[in-house]
């Protein structure tokens, strides 16, 4: 618990559910990564589920990335490190959960949430789901959340978000790349699809879709290093002027 945001956690019926809020439009501050990173993994612990939803209350955003407060106070490359590790250690623990992983995205998503939504196993949306990778505009990059949004968008379009950070994507878009399986007119129709997906896809072997997941995340096994690397370079490239300037900049808009 925060005392600006929250994580909770429930089950029902061999599923699993988290979700995520902090009032600063579902923005995610170190604290509550890291208790979205244990939660993930106590579900992943349950031999009960087989299947994790996450999501983030609220109707239109699912979630603004990185807290800019935080990326303002650092002053050493090391708490840029840990930092950046925030995602990253969310993203590995989708990765190596025992469970199957679905996302709900009901609304707008930058960055940090991009790379949440890439890292599930199966994503759901609606049309209002458009999604923007703002970190060059920041004086840094998607270096962190790159390895799994590129992996659910391909090379092409992954750069084609990288280098427009200004620009909104649609939630059609998103589909068509991949990071999205489903999208839906209205939140509810979103809740009943993932009702009967996700009571048929209880009912299915648990130790089939353990190991299914297993081959959904083949070639991955060295992401532990790739994105602590990656969390080295965005925290050096954070501390630079012009990333400074930028942060303060987009604080004070």
């Amino acid at each position: 618990m925060s005392g600006k945001g929250e994580i909770s956690s429930s089950e029902k019926n061999k599923i699993g559910y988290i979700e995520f809020y902090h009032p600063a439009h579902n923005s995610l501050p170190g604290n509550l990564l890291s208790e979205l990173e244990n939660a993930i993994d106590a579900q992943s612990k349950d031999q009960n589920l087989s299947i994790t939803v996450i999501k983030s209350r609220g109707d239109r955003t699912f979630c603004a990335g990185a807290s800019f407060t935080e990326l303002a106070s650092i002053e050493n490359i090391e708490d840029g490190k840990k930092f950046f590790m925030g995602f990253a250690n969310v993203i590995n623990a989708i990765r190596r959960s025992s469970n199957i992983v679905i996302m709900l995205v009901q609304g707008k998503t930058v960055g940090g949430g991009v790379g949440l939504a890439s890292a599930a196993d199966y994503c759901l949306a609606t049309k209002y789901a458009s999604i923007r990778l703002s970190e060059l505009a920041v004086g840094i990059g998607p270096f962190v959340i790159g390895p799994a949004v590129e992996r659910k968008l391909g090379n092409s379009a992954f750069t084609k978000m990288s280098l427009t950070p200004d620009v909104w994507q649609t939630a059609d878009w998103a589909k068509q790349q991949g990071i999205y399986h489903e999208c839906f007119d209205s939140n509810e129709e979103m809740q009943t699809f993932l009702s009967g997906f996700t009571e048929t896809l209880s009912s299915y072997n648990p130790a089939a879709l353990e190991k299914l997941k297993r081959v959904f995340w083949e070639g991955t096994e060295h992401w532990d290093e790739l994105l602590s690397k990656r969390a080295a370079i965005s925290g050096e490239l954070v501390l630079t002027k012009a990333s400074k300037d930028a942060i303060n900049s987009f604080l004070q808009s």
